[in-house]
């Protein structure tokens, strides 16, 4: 920040230690932090403040910006890009006339799949057979 070597820093405490002396040096160094820190405090509010500043100039271009577009602008603008006239003419709706009920779609037919013929088979009835006599 300040450049400062600790050797710098080392220099400056022994003559702070002898200028202001063992007894008062704590009390001095302890005004010296709550100074730097109202400092820091300080210049951390001014930014703030700044920074606010801006961002109000921003939002008021932008609220500048938005009043100079009027709805009858908008609306030539949007007319302009989007042919309604010929959307209208794509649509043709006339509203005296009622609309007509579309036709019904006749149902489809079951498909029937067809099978393969095949011969019949002739049923064969197994013929008697006599039984065999006993003899006694």
């Amino acid at each position: 920040m300040f450049d400062i070597a600790w050797s710098e820093l080392a220099l400056i405490a022994a003559v702070a230690l002898i200028v202001i002396g063992p007894k008062d040096l704590p009390r001095v160094m302890r005004n010296i932090g709550q100074w730097t820190r109202r400092a820091r405090t300080m210049a951390a509010e001014f930014q703030r403040n700044l920074d606010d500043m801006m961002r109000e100039a921003e939002l008021d271009e932008i609220r500048k910006e938005v009043e100079k577009v009027s709805p009858t602008d908008f609306k030539e603008s949007l007319e302009k890009l989007v042919d309604a006239d010929g959307i209208k003419e794509a649509v043709k709706i006339d509203p005296d006339k009622p609309a007509a009920p579309p036709e019904p779609t006749p149902a489809p037919e079951p498909v029937v799949a067809a099978l393969p013929e095949t011969t019949p088979v002739p049923e064969t009835t197994p013929t008697p057979t006599p039984a065999p006599e006993h003899k006694a």
